[in-house]
């Protein structure tokens, strides 16, 4: 009765949750344009495209998606194998254990008529997936501890994704292991399979079973003789053969089995095999029930979106479904935090500790604007920093690997602030600093830095980034592919410095004139400087370790 709740309530939260997050589709207004477009509108406008597209030419472009990056994900296996094989672990692990064993009675007992969960192949093949699982966790933990990326810590969100599934696995390979060795579980099934049969017939099965299947009996105990082992034998074969076949086969289950074997017997009296199946299906039903509140939603959201991406056209598809999928975009995000690891700005991180600075934390910001959530003044003063602080150079857009425009969604964020009142950035706003300063301010106030200021000039150590200065040899190329630069008929009067001078300046040793030159702050950050320097200098790393220094004086000053 209570498993029957249990399931019945966990399936019922889950179903409100998938239909309320699917109706934030048609709710959210991710461009201010598309707050005109009335939810039912965009509903059947997405009912209609769904069909037009299903009935075309395109269905052919939605089957290979579908296969490639859907199923394969062939998109991640391009950029880090590691990943993928993480991803194809825990997904493909995971549904394939939720198929044929999850589902067993509506699924695999309707394919095979001879299925038992205790029989082979089902039982090794339930270890398999379970392990599959396992080791895909364990890529996700190596991965994301030894990650280098320039972000915020990993969230409880993220710590609850990895611990209810490490929940779930892990009880499940107790309880098998419990259920191996456990004296009541071997006898509730000879009161139920092996009928009549004389008490020699019943000890020889027992110690049959205490030999080969791992059963720590309350009476025998080994070694015993071949003529008991082969009665034990014939009436296994007779009564038990056709449903349970040697447990050596879980082999994750059997090897838990013999760790817990020394405390076997007092294991059972504390019915433990009873508090693991509960714990395991509660892990089950509480992780299906909060599943569309949480990161998980991105394994319904991702496939969308993906086959979503393949058909609509921006400027020729229906402005309505253009608005659905900006929407659809907000839960496809799986926070993989390449947007981070690959912005502009992203070292700003580390003088404004601000996490909407980070592509891959700013999403969460934009989807409590477009929802409607109630935020204070200082909580939109932060989101507002974080967004202006970003160049619009589409790196985060160009490396996504699902795809997602980020550029359209971070525009639509600085318009949705300006609706709200806030239309100018106070970029450098924090309590523990008296004034607010903007760009023409820093930069005046860094332009008048002297030699003098001896802390401020040896502070500018440079990291491993930085250094690479020192290998310039004074090719220009990232000068003559400057934007900045060939913005102007006369970029030396306009921007003071050139970047390969000021590459020379600090291999010179002179700083000052390094941090002086208004070509600093007038960087875009697009990085075709970095990216055409021969010697590997990272120039737009350089330019940016200059800014933050300069800005962290100004704090310290003020």
């Amino acid at each position: 009765m209570f498993f029957t709740i249990a399931l019945y309530t966990s399936l019922a939260v889950f179903v409100i949750g998938l239909v309320y997050r699917i109706s934030n589709w048609f709710r959210y207004n991710i461009s201010p344009d598309g707050a005109a477009i009335a939810p039912s509108t965009r509903l059947s406008s997405a009912a209609k495209g769904v069909l037009s597209t299903l009935f075309s030419a395109k269905a052919g472009i939605l089957l290979k998606v579908f296969a490639q990056d859907v199923l394969f994900q062939r998109y991640l296996m391009k950029k880090d194998f590691l990943r993928w094989l993480a991803h194809i672990c825990i997904y493909g692990g995971f549904m394939l254990l939720l198929l044929m064993h999850g589902l067993d009675k509506l699924i695999t007992s309707v394919l095979f008529d001879d299925y038992y969960s205790t029989l082979n192949p089902f039982m090794f093949l339930r270890d398999f997936f379970g392990a599959v699982v396992i080791f895909g966790l364990a890529l996700v933990l190596y991965r994301r501890l030894g990650s280098k990326a320039p972000r915020p810590k990993t969230t409880g969100v993220d710590y609850y994704a990895i611990s209810i599934l490490a929940l779930i696995m892990i009880s499940g390979v107790l309880l098998e292991g419990a259920k191996i060795i456990s004296y009541s579980k071997y006898q509730q099934m000879v009161e139920e399979y092996a009928g009549p049969a004389e008490t020699d017939e019943l000890r020889s099965l027992e110690a049959f079973w205490v030999h080969k299947f791992g059963v720590v009996s309350t009476g025998l105990t080994g070694p015993f003789g071949a003529t008991t082992i082969n009665v034990g034998k014939q009436v296994h074969e007779m009564s038990c053969a056709s449903c349970h076949s040697r447990p050596q086969w879980a082999f994750m289950g059997y090897g838990t089995a013999k760790a817990l074997g020394p405390a076997a017997l007092l294991l059972d009296r504390a019915n433990t095999h009873s508090l693991l199946w509960y714990l395991h299906f509660l892990a089950c039903f509480f992780g299906l029930a909060f599943l569309p509140f949480s990161k998980f939603f991105h394994i319904f959201a991702t496939p969308v979106h993906f086959l979503v991406n393949a058909v609509i056209e921006e400027g020729k598809s229906d402005p309505a479904n253009i608005a659905t999928k900006q929407a659809i975009e907000l839960d496809a995000c799986t926070h993989c935090g390449d947007c981070t690891i690959r912005c502009s700005v992203a070292v700003a991180f580390e003088e404004i500790p601000n996490p909407n600075i980070l592509p891959s934390e700013k999403l969460a910001a934009l989807k409590a604007v477009v929802s409607g959530k109630l935020l204070s003044k200082q909580a939109l003063e932060i989101i507002q920093e974080g967004s202006h602080i970003c160049t619009d150079c589409r790196r985060c857009t160009e490396v996504c690997p699902i795809h997602i425009n980020l550029q359209d969604l971070w525009l639509n964020l600085k318009r949705s602030l300006a609706e709200l009142g806030y239309p100018k950035p106070e970029i450098w706003a924090r309590e523990a600093i008296s004034a607010n300063y903007d760009l023409a301010e820093i930069k005046a106030q860094t332009l008048s830095l002297t030699p003098v200021d001896k802390v401020f000039l040896n502070e500018l150590t440079g990291s491993a980034q930085a250094a690479t200065f020192a290998v310039c040899f004074d090719c220009r190329n990232c000068t003559s592919v400057c934007p900045v630069v060939a913005n102007y008929a006369n970029p030396k009067e306009a921007v003071d410095l050139l970047p390969h001078q000021i590459m020379h300046a600090l291999a010179l040793g002179r700083r000052d004139l390094a941090i002086s030159p208004a070509m600093l702050w007038d960087c875009t950050t697009c990085y075709l400087c970095q990216e055409h320097c021969p010697q590997g200098v990272r120039v737009t790393d350089v330019l940016y370790e200059l800014k933050n220094h300069a800005i962290r004086h100004l704090r310290k000053a003020s």
